[in-house]
């Protein structure tokens, strides 16, 4: 059933469908037919509120920006300020899981975005993704540097480091494995939230 481009749900509708089908698969192409029958809307409907692909990408994660997460381990004060912020960075590793599960996600990964040249498209969708990412750790950063426990400044360049040490993190979660890689990866986990509050 489509429902009219004028109909005050619709619009959400989309946004809903189009970032359930990025949470159930950050490599999926959200194409205007794919996402028009996720929200069950005619693919008019959807192009009267997002005209190109590019402007249904950007308004999703734009709008995933400003979710809060469940939980968010940096609201708890009661926990020092570099275990909370080790906490919120293995929550970005939990989305990919271990072992099997890994593996498959960033063979996914691989496929869609290194394995073949990615389309435009694809690009643009791994770019805002990735920078939802980074934006999640400055924010996180920016409620430290507010409660003083490390100084400001540079907030994008280490929201960038800790970005690319979870990046090789969740590579190593889809290689083989022996028993120690939990302790090893808090460790890592650690040391990167150590070199950001002390720079």
């Amino acid at each position: 059933m489509t429902t009219s481009p004028e109909s005050p749900d619709t619009r959400s509708r989309i946004l809903i469908a189009a970032a359930t089908m990025l949470s159930e698969n950050p490599t999926a192409r959200l194409s205007v037919r794919a996402v028009a029958a996720r929200a069950q809307v005619s693919t008019g409907s959807l192009r009267h509120f997002f005209p190109t692909q590019r402007a249904l990408i950007d308004t999703v994660v734009a709008g995933l920006y400003d979710l809060e997460l469940p939980e968010d381990p940096m609201a708890d004060r009661s926990v020092p300020a570099a275990d909370r912020l080790v906490a919120c960075l293995r929550l970005l590793l939990s989305t990919v899981g271990a072992g099997e599960q890994a593996r498959r996600q960033i063979g996914a990964l691989y496929e869609a975005y290194v394995a073949s040249p990615p389309s435009e498209d694809q690009a643009a969708t791994y770019l805002s993704l990735e920078r939802l990412g980074r934006h999640r750790i400055e924010r996180w950063l920016e409620v430290l540097i507010a409660e003083g426990a490390m100084p400001a400044g540079q907030v994008e360049q280490r929201a960038q480091f800790l970005s690319t040490i979870v990046n090789g993190l969740l590579l190593e979660r889809a290689l083989p494995t022996s028993g120690l890689r939990l302790e090893a990866e808090t460790e890592t986990l650690r040391l990167a939230a150590q070199a950001v509050m002390h720079v």
